[in-house]
């Protein structure tokens, strides 16, 4: 029973559903319901129960001692389905070995270089746009990170236009279906409805492409000096090193597949929220445009503008803040532990939300208005664990730099040649999804610029 397990139940649970009926309804206002109930408290999904963090301190100790809290639950297990033990979702035994040789990809020497890829695939994006346009504007994001990606990862544009399309609507549908999957009960993924057999086209689709592109790039030999060389060539070569010093071919798949899925929808998302909540504020709008006219004078933004692209960066983490991607996330008790007091048995799935943190008052001022001056240094700063959405310790996500990076500059590109405009209809709102990302989002580009 449960408060044998000394965690308390959150309110409002119904015989075998549980709380599966406000999670499917409104998953967002559920979560920012849990912490009255305490800090750490239990929920139950159907037939599958778990343990929801409320407190960031809790949630920076789950996160930092991946020993105990290890990579797993439904979430975690629904990605595997797709992405394999990649390095964002492999079990702890498997990951110091994975991060070692991932590392230099990601060193900050390498910015420069994918920074420029970036600028040119944010240049590209801007000038196919016309005064007067109706955009989607997650649709187009999509669009600006899946290419951006393939073009760092594989040294070019490839796999063209047909193909960026086609990576942009599987990793859509994916990621629409790993929330959706994590709420069906086993035997119902295997049936053959419509949605399942998209999603197993999709993921089938996925895989073809990398398995090609990585035969492709083994046959060749070429150093590219992208993504994949720098996974190919890796060598763990420091103490504890494994037999094992380079990636494996699986391993390298599931580490593609993995930047392909994570690092289009969430920048993208992230992306559009931003464009969705300067064009919502006036003010905020008019000073971005002021900073990147004084910075860019018409052109889009390089690694050498960041540091004076101040408030183009703030207005990143504020949406981050807001909307972080990676809303509910999991991890599984590897052994029996306490947590906050409670008893936490071997095998309870911990669920902690970047997004209920983000939003709680007593860490955050006004935690429901979008204000990027809280990020300003004269500003007294939140508690320093309350700011997740990339996650923390050794398994922070290793991408977050090229995350930020890439998102402040293509905001900052955008905001120097276009203005944004909403279009009548109803308020925007999150999609329910695994990422969290604006539904319904359409707006009119206005030039700002010439074109």
């Amino acid at each position: 029973m449960t408060h044998e397990r000394g965690v308390p139940p959150a309110p409002g649970r119904l015989p075998v559903l549980g709380h599966l009926i406000p999670m499917v309804r409104d998953p967002l206002a559920f979560l920012s319901s849990l912490p009255a109930a305490g800090d750490v408290v239990e929920i139950r999904l159907g037939p599958v129960r778990a343990v929801v963090v409320c407190d960031p301190g809790l949630t920076h100790q789950v996160l930092t001692d991946d020993r105990t809290f290890d990579k797993g639950g439904e979430f975690i297990e629904r990605l595997k389905e797709v992405i394999g033990d990649g390095v964002g979702l492999c079990p702890h035994r498997l990951h110091r070995r994975q991060r070692r040789l991932m590392q230099p990809a990601f060193h900050p020497d390498r910015m420069a270089r994918y920074a420029d890829v970036m600028n040119e695939q944010i240049t590209g994006l801007v000038r196919t746009w016309r005064p007067g346009q109706v955009l989607d504007v997650y649709a187009e994001m999509t669009d600006l990170t899946a290419n951006v990606l393939v073009a760092t990862m594989f040294s070019s544009p490839r796999p063209g236009r047909d193909g960026t399309d086609g990576l942009r609507r599987d990793t859509t549908v994916i990621v629409d279906s790993v929330y959706r999957r994590m709420l069906t009960p086993q035997p119902l993924l295997r049936l053959p409805t419509r949605a399942n057999r998209r999603y197993r086209r999709a993921d089938a689709r996925l895989h073809r492409t990398v398995h090609a592109l990585l035969a492709e790039r083994r046959a060749s030999g070429v150093e590219h000096g992208d993504l994949l060389s720098a996974l190919l060539h890796a060598q763990d070569e420091g103490p504890g090193a494994s037999a094992a010093r380079s990636l494996s071919d699986p391993e390298i798949i599931a580490n593609v597949l993995m930047f392909l899925l994570a690092g289009t929808e969430t920048t993208a998302s992230a992306l559009a929220w931003a464009l969705h909540l300067v064009a919502a504020h006036p003010r905020i709008e008019h000073d971005l445009h002021a900073e990147v006219d004084s910075v860019l004078d018409g052109r889009c933004a390089r690694h050498t503008d960041l540091p004076r692209l101040d408030l183009a960066g703030r207005i990143v983490t504020e949406s981050l803040r807001l909307y972080p991607p990676g809303w509910f996330l999991t991890r599984t008790a590897a052994t029996a532990t306490r947590l906050g007091g409670h008893r936490i048995p071997r095998g309870t799935t911990v669920v902690y939300s970047p997004y209920l943190l983000h939003r709680r008052p007593d860490l955050f001022e006004e935690p429901n208005r979008f204000d990027p001056d809280r990020w300003l240094p004269d500003r007294p700063p939140p508690d320093r664990h309350s700011l997740i959405p990339f996650g923390n310790g050794s398994r922070k996500c290793i991408g977050d730099t090229f995350a930020t990076t890439e998102a402040t500059l293509a905001l900052a590109g955008i905001a120097s040649r276009w203005t944004l405009r909403h279009l009548p209809g109803p308020p925007v709102a999150p999609a329910r999804s695994a990422s969290l990302y604006p539904g319904r989002l359409r707006m009119r580009a206005e030039a700002r610029k010439p074109v």
